[in-house]
């Protein structure tokens, strides 16, 4: 068995199955079974024109044989007929002058005889012209007998060459759809490689829009439109109540180099939207930032923590906005609260919510890095499946003409641009 041929494991039996051999055998049975149809219809196509040629055959037989009783019927009725006449004229003349029996005989006899050669003459003569005509109808079916046969190598000759050459156009055909789908691929991969720095921006955004949008399904995420100032999104942290808790505002940065004059610019969006909090999510942190940072009234952390710093902020909006309920009409408390809110404690506690989310979101990447190395040696081993089969096709369509095999082909346009 080869070393590199490619096995997956039976979901119900747990036996190891061959997918080159599944695939080998089931491309060459489809091929087997459309030259098996290709050939039986040749094959009647042939006995057809054959039955056709014999049915002339067996007219041009009929002919000739017809032709022939005809010719003997007058020859023998013309005999028979000057027999019968000769021997009437000789009896009348005897009869009326018997004296004169002996000339009469005599020239009747070498009449008779004379008749008698050019009778002989015409039957021979007959007779060479019927030998003549079976010579001609012998040489007039080993004629036509050549001509089928002549016919018959040509009918077989021009099939061989037209389904030959339908097949070279075939393959001819499948190798530019593949030699256009991978230029039209490498041309895709540059444009994509050399996106614009606002476009990676752009799909940042909708990347994060969709991560809270997913993790907090009660909260309304709201995004920025194109060309308005401010912040990119804005979280309405809403209980499970519905309750409105409070808001976030966050900030996506997808470049090259930090920028301090981010901090700012976010706070005054944040006091234009009476927001409680502020989150920049960036590519690219300070240096004296690994993971997440308060700096100056304003959150800082990497795209890979958004979800675990946006869980604990929550947590404390919705903490918060409890504690504000239950205190309703006492000023003295929001001091507090405040305090509470741009204290250690409340810093500290939230970094230590976050690195705990941190640490399961570490060990989710860990494994959905681990499946993703799986999903790409399948993916490679099933192209690789591909490519054989496609190099089986070729072999065989080498070797013999074959029908086309539409599973091998590429689809329409929009399949080719997809």
């Amino acid at each position: 068995m080869p070393s590199d041929e490619q096995k997956i494991k039976c979901p119900g039996c747990g036996e190891l199955i061959s997918i080159d051999s599944v695939i080998t055998g089931q491309v060459e049975e489809k091929i087997r079974k459309e030259m098996a149809v290709e050939q039986k219809a040749q094959a009647e196509k042939l006995e057809k024109q054959k039955e056709e040629l014999r049915t002339k055959e067996l007219q041009l037989s009929e002919k000739i044989k017809a032709a022939d009783i005809e010719v003997n019927k007058k020859v023998a009725d013309r005999l028979a007929e000057e027999k019968v006449l000769l021997w009437k004229k000789a009896l009348a003349e005897a009869e009326k002058n018997k004296s004169a029996e002996m000339q009469m005989l005599e020239g009747q006899l070498k009449d008779k005889d004379e008749k008698l050669r050019l009778a002989n003459e015409k039957e021979l003569s007959i007779r060479k012209e019927k030998n003549l005509l079976e010579e001609d109808k012998k040489n007039f079916e080993l004629e036509k007998q050549r001509q089928l046969d002549e016919e018959r190598v040509k009918i077989v000759e021009e099939a061989s060459k037209k389904a030959a050459e339908e097949q070279r156009w075939q393959i001819a055909q499948l190798k530019k759809q593949i030699n256009d789908a991978n230029i039209a691929n490498e041309t895709l991969k540059r444009k994509l490689e050399q996106g614009s720095q606002q476009t990676q921006g752009e799909v940042m955004e909708l990347a994060l829009e969709e991560i809270l949008k997913a993790e907090f399904p009660m909260d309304e995420i709201v995004p920025v439109p194109k060309g308005v100032n401010g912040a990119d999104i804005i979280q309405k942290v809403r209980d499970r109540s519905g309750c409105l808790c409070g808001q976030i505002v966050w900030e996506s940065k997808k470049t090259k180099n930090w920028t301090e004059g981010w901090i700012p610019k976010l706070k005054d969006d944040q006091r234009a939207i009476k927001a409680e909090l502020a989150v920049i999510v960036s590519a690219v942190l300070p240096d004296d930032i690994k993971s997440f940072k308060y700096r100056d009234g304003v959150w800082v952390c990497d795209i890979k923590l958004t979800v675990s710093l946006a869980t604990a902020l929550r947590a404390t909006l919705e903490a918060v906005n409890r504690e504000k309920m239950m205190a309703v009409g006492k000023n003295e408390k929001m001091d507090v609260i405040y305090t509470y809110l741009t204290g250690v404690e409340f810093r500290q506690r939230v970094e230590a919510i976050v690195e705990a989310f941190s640490n399961m979101k570490n060990g989710l990447e860990k494994e959905k890095m681990a499946y993703q190395k799986i999903w790409a040696e399948r993916d490679k081993q099933i192209q690789k499946v591909i490519n054989n089969t496609v190099g089986l096709y070729g072999d065989l369509s080498g070797l013999a003409p074959l029908q086309e095999i539409k599973t091998l082909e590429l689809g329409d346009g929009e399949d080719e641009e997809e």
